[in-house]
């Protein structure tokens, strides 16, 4: 039997277990172990957004109601019918938070495969492809625990930061971001921060919770931090770019409202703030758009080259990862757990927003 965690789709805290009889394979396809994925309020946002972005597609439940939230992680393949997958081979990449996966490897090369499932072959290819630990230039069996957390969710920090610079920030002498404490928000305070000292960026304001605001404030990746409340406190003389990482609509309203005209972007990327999830329209200022990281990637990939692009981003992921783990005043703990009832309690404390901004969870069902 095969365990897979799915949730509702309309309800992200309707959980089950949804268990199969493991299928025979079919030729072509791999079998593989699941042995370790991040939970974090990344994936929230997966669900939350699960709809409108197609993430319920990737690992279809076979029920309407019901979704597979994706998670990053590694998994070691444990049966093979696929001609250049071995079993025994490791590999990084996009799976359900499940015990095994079973994935139909296409365009296999050195370094890689694309899963080539029917149902996936129209979803974005950055989310298909499955790297071989072996060649990964980046991989490291000790860093297998902050690959899986920061990973995914500094290429979007690096993305954001890229795309803001590629606008010339709009316009904007500042940059404000929500659900500071987040992966993502700081990730990209850190690449904003850095790109000051380098090339003359903005500042950037960090906004969170009263709860998690010695936190980021001890980041030191902020020019300022700044409590939800006291929002209106800034001034809003300075023109503003806005990085919502929360999906707040009471707080994008109120910024909207305070900035007014002097809101030159407004820039929707998470929804760590689920049940407060709005539409934005109506709002004074500019309509928020939707970041999608892959589309920043595909232009630049273009522009550059893969390999640039691999060397620009590997240079800042090496940069940052030696900050976050800075051993006098590291960013992370880790905290791992096993077993189903781990992720049902590591899942409902990030729904409610009770895992502690310092803590990055690691998982295996």
């Amino acid at each position: 039997m095969t365990a897979t965690f799915t949730v509702g789709r309309t309800d992200l805290r309707h959980t089950r277990w949804q268990e199969r009889p493991a299928a025979p394979l079919e030729v072509g396809a791999v079998r593989l172990r699941i042995d370790r994925f991040a939970l974090t309020s990344n994936n929230i946002t997966y669900g939350a957004f699960g709809e409108g972005m197609s993430y319920w597609s990737f690992f279809p439940t076979g029920d309407v109601d019901t979704g597979c939230i994706p998670v990053w992680g590694f998994a070691t393949v444990v049966e093979s019918r696929c001609e250049g997958v071995a079993v025994g081979e490791r590999f990084y990449g996009y799976y359900p938070i499940a015990d095994e996966v079973v994935l139909h490897p296409v365009a296999v090369d050195a370094h890689r495969f694309i899963d080539g499932a029917p149902h996936r072959r129209e979803l974005h290819g950055v989310y298909n492809q499955y790297l071989r630990c072996s060649s990964d230039p980046l991989y490291r069996p000790d860093d297998e625990d902050v690959l899986a957390l920061y990973r995914p969710l500094f290429t979007t920090s690096f993305l954001i930061d890229d795309f803001l610079a590629d606008n010339a920030f709009f316009g904007a002498g500042e940059v404000l971001l929500s659900s500071a404490s987040s992966k993502t928000a700081y990730g990209l305070g850190f690449c904003l921060a850095a790109r000051r000292v380098a090339s003359g960026g903005v500042p950037s304001i960090g906004l969170t919770s009263p709860a998690n605001l010695a936190f980021t404030a001890g980041l030191g990746c902020y020019d300022d931090v700044v409590a939800y409340a006291d929002v209106s406190r800034l001034s809003p003389d300075v023109a503003a770019v806005y990085v919502d990482m929360s999906g707040d609509a009471a707080l994008r309203e109120a910024i909207h409202g305070h900035w007014q005209d002097r809101l030159t972007y407004s820039c929707s990327v998470g929804g760590t703030h689920w049940e407060g999830l709005g539409t934005g329209k109506g709002l004074p200022g500019p309509r928020p758009v939707l970041f999608f990281a892959p589309a920043q990637a595909k232009k630049r990939v273009a522009e550059w080259g893969p390999a640039a692009f691999q060397d620009r981003l590997g240079a800042a992921w090496a940069a940052f990862l030696t900050r976050a783990r800075d051993p006098a005043r590291p960013w992370l703990q880790v905290v791992t757990g096993r077993g189903r009832e781990a992720v049902e309690s590591t899942y409902s404390a990030l729904l409610e927003g009770q895992v502690p901004a310092n803590e990055g969870r690691i998982l295996a069902v």
